[in-house]
């Protein structure tokens, strides 16, 4: 259950309205085929992402490598910016122009080895929006225990990273 929901409800996650242009992120790009391809969604005020590491996720024998645990964080967090950013501006998520956030500040804080096998559920909190940027709380829980805090401070995407035929979006 790699990168999925699983409610079983079909319903379009923060990630498919990224335009194709910037959705190729390793933790979140929709057309990143080898990536985890991770899917945020609304639950409430907060933001829900599942997945399920592989075997070979492992840091040690029995245990989800804590690079792995970042980047579920991180990639979480950018997609809870771009949703909350929607919000604030009382848009529908891929109403024009588009808003793609990246990761200016990340910090992790490793509360309990992480067992691998199982599904880890990682939820978001907006903790301030404020112009181009979203400040999130994430936690990282294995069946029901956090074992991993996260914030995310992010920006919207610098006219620098964007490809050369998108125009920067106003500030």
């Amino acid at each position: 259950m790699r990168g999925e929901e699983s409610r079983g409800v079909e319903k379009l996650a923060f990630q498919d309205h990224y335009p194709d242009d910037l959705a190729h992120c390793f933790g979140c790009g929709k057309l990143n085929e080898r990536g985890h391809r991770i899917r945020s969604f609304w639950d409430g005020d907060e933001t829900v992402a599942r997945f399920k590491p592989e075997p070979y996720h492992v840091a040690v024998p029995g245990y989800v490598y804590g690079g792995l645990i970042a980047s579920l964080i991180d990639c979480h967090g950018t997609g809870t910016a771009m949703a909350a950013g929607y919000r604030a501006e009382g848009r529908e998520m891929g109403s024009d122009p588009p808003l793609r956030y990246v990761t200016a500040s990340l910090k992790v804080d490793y509360l309990k080895p992480t067992p691998l096998g199982v599904e880890l559920e990682i939820r978001g909190r907006v903790k301030e929006v404020k112009g181009r940027k979203v400040v999130s709380e994430i936690a990282l829980s294995a069946e029901g225990v956090v074992c991993a805090r996260g914030e995310v401070v992010a920006v919207q995407i610098p006219s620098a990273m964007l490809p050369p035929d998108r125009e920067p979006r106003p500030i």
